[in-house]
């Protein structure tokens, strides 16, 4: 029969599979093919060839190489859960961005703690010897539900199954159901890591048992598994939560869980981030709005929450009437929109608010300022005319690329299309859509990935997934077409024949959430903010309190007009001491002020994380420190 190999045609015998292209068409990548992949997915090098496919090989250093380890890892530490845990029972174990999970229900009265992950991790290295394959095996649902009989999780997940075929995947005495691919044998497992454990509701939901979910990584290679072993103890030193404490930027109470308290030093920073903000979005045209926190019921119904995402949010009742906490800023801004009659040569209109939203997230899904119930959304929505879609893109992502630089944070896109069925609006418009947002990526210099059927039903989206200094990937700034609140709310605009026409509204983040972004800037940079965003940027020192405070109060008073937040440190301790605290408070500058900076009209500096000491006057000094504020870049002294 033939097959199509990268294009290449190539003759092979009926009923051969993929191990047997590789021996016959590149057998000198063996040790480096896991899989191939087909027009429609990914297969095991197990799995047949069909006369007239087109496919190419899987191979160690790709995305879909590790999705395929650490998949396959996952139903190897299930079959050794299962050895210690006969009656446990399997949610879902998929691959995720650094690594994998399973859902893990262990049987009633037991439970998996932290202390037994050695002892599975062990079960793994031996069955990981024994070489099992990974077989793939198609049944019908009925037979599935036969297998699973005494399984409520497989057997919710079986009935819910569209189609006549359920693939199961075997390895050893090893059977649970999955999509798969998997790699060809337990053999190809030998650097994995299982590294915490977490309670998750089956499938997502609270009203759901809560399972038992193991989280774990694998490599190909014991240097990469040590490396980003070394990574996560870097990433434990910078979690935000121990600074945020060290550093006296925030707290969290039991009287308000999810509702995190900023002290002086974290609201010097957020003002310092939000003084950022307004400035940028002042010169990328945007007009701020503020609308309240407290709406009533009907908007909420317009607006769709109220039938789809109540039980997220808060509500109350005011004079007998319902009222909701806003859980979203986009109700409120369309009402600004529709206070007054706008012509088309208004748009794009653009309304920024720094909202401050609440919603009712799960207590289990709680984690410091990453996952919170009360948080500022730096939101933007924006009324454009069909043919102002590429523009207006375009605009945002140039917005986009310069906020991100200044925080040294690099990105990709991922573009979400039209989804199967559900969706408004016509296919045409659609088309036009994800084509204006695609061209739009490209003529900005920024390649993007497609994520086929995922757009919302109102619309397709940009989604850009920052990757910070610790290789880590956040989804922050997202790009949302919206057909449907503009309709939803009666909005329109006084087109050029003087006829009323429907905008498409454009839902626009750039932090997401102010205050989850502060803790992915805060781990990003370890606690030693740059001098423009530092909660202190200069602590002076004055060498001896009786002779050299009163330079010292006229160094302070200088750079604060500059700009410059100034803490002075004249405490009877030692010298050595008070330079060693503000070095563990990563203050930018610290400045030393003796006999010598006195009569000079000088400062000696001392940068955070630097033993050098430089010589400045006070004169060069400012000039150097308002550069550096003004133009948020580092200088150099």
């Amino acid at each position: 029969m033939k097959v199509y190999l990268n294009e290449k045609e190539v003759e092979i015998k009926d009923g051969a599979t993929g191990f047997d292209l590789l021996k016959q068409e590149a057998n000198d990548e063996k040790k480096v093919v896991v899989a191939y992949k087909g027009e429609e997915r990914e297969y095991s090098l197990r799995e047949a060839l069909k006369e007239g496919d087109h496919i190419s090989f899987i191979k160690i250093g790709s995305k879909e190489a590790q999705d395929l380890l650490n998949h396959s890892t996952s139903h190897l530490m299930a079959a050794a859960i299962r050895v210690f845990y006969p009656e446990a029972h399997f949610g879902v174990g998929p691959a995720i961005e650094e690594g994998f999970y399973y859902d893990v229900d262990p049987g009633e009265g037991r439970v998996i703690t932290e202390s037994d992950l050695p002892k599975i991790e062990e079960e793994m290295k031996k069955l990981a010897k024994e070489n099992a394959a990974y077989l793939r095996e198609e049944v019908s649902p009925s037979k599935a539900l036969e297998l699973f009989h005494d399984d409520p999780y497989k057997t919710e997940l079986i009935k819910e199954h569209q189609g006549e075929g359920i693939s199961l995947y075997h390895q050893g005495d090893f059977c649970d159901l999955c999509r798969g691919p998997h790699l060809p044998s337990t053999g190809y497992i030998k650097h994995f890591k299982l590294l915490s454990i977490a309670g998750a509701y089956w499938r997502g939901d609270s009203n759901n048992k809560q399972l038992t979910r193991i989280y774990g990584t694998s490599f190909y290679t014991k240097e990469e598994l040590d490396h980003y072993l070394m990574i996560l103890e870097e990433r434990k030193k910078n979690d935000h939560r121990k600074l945020g404490k060290e550093l006296g930027l925030f707290f969290l109470s039991e009287y308000g869980p999810g509702f995190p308290f900023f002290l002086p030093k974290g609201m010097a920073l957020k003002n310092n981030l939000l003084a950022y903000w307004h400035e940028v979005h002042a010169r990328y045209g945007y007009q701020e709005i503020e609308t309240p926190t407290i709406l009533s019921r009907e908007l909420w119904e317009i607006s769709g929450h109220w039938d789809h995402y109540k039980e997220n949010m808060y509500t109350t009742k005011i004079d007998d009437k319902d009222f909701a906490i806003k859980p979203m800023n986009c109700p409120g801004a369309l009402l600004v929109y529709k206070n007054a009659i706008h012509s088309y040569r208004e748009l794009p209109l653009r309304y920024a608010e720094l909202g401050h939203v609440h919603r009712h997230e799960a207590s289990g899904a709680l984690n410091g300022l990453f996952r919170v119930r009360a948080f500022t959304q730096d939101d933007s929505h924006i009324f454009i005319r069909e043919d102002q879609i590429e523009s207006e893109v375009k605009n945002i992502m140039a917005l986009f690329d310069e906020v991100y630089a200044t925080f040294g944070l690099s990105y990709h896109i991922v573009l979400s299309t039209r989804p199967e069925e559900g969706y408004i609006g016509t296919v045409e418009f659609w088309d036009k859509a994800e084509a204006a947002l695609a061209k739009a990526c490209l003529d900005s210099g920024h390649e993007y990935k497609i994520n086929p059927g995922d757009g919302a039903f109102y619309g397709p989206k940009l989604d850009f997934k920052l990757r910070d200094s610790m290789g880590r990937t956040w989804q922050c700034g997202t790009i949302q077409l919206d057909l449907n609140l503009p309709h939803r709310f009666g909005c329109f605009y006084i087109d050029e024949k003087g006829e009323k026409k429907e905008p498409v509204m454009l839902h626009r983040v750039v932090f997401g959430s102010i205050e989850r972004f502060i803790g992915i800037i805060t781990e990003n940079y370890g606690g030693a903010f740059p001098a423009w965003l530092a909660p202190t940027t200069v602590k002076v020192l004055p060498v001896n309190a009786a002779y050299h405070t009163e330079y010292a109060k006229k160094v302070v008073k200088e750079l604060k007009e500059i700009g410059a937040s100034v803490e002075m440190d004249s405490s009877e301790e030692k010298l050595s001491y008070r330079i060693r605290k503000s070095q563990m408070e990563k203050v930018p500058y610290s400045l030393v002020l003796g006999d010598k900076e006195c009569e000079e009209n000088s400062v000696t500096i001392r940068e955070f994380g630097s033993e050098k000491q430089t010589h400045l006057s006070l004169e060069e000094f400012k000039n150097l420190l308002k550069e550096e504020i003004t133009s948020r870049h580092k200088v150099s002294f």
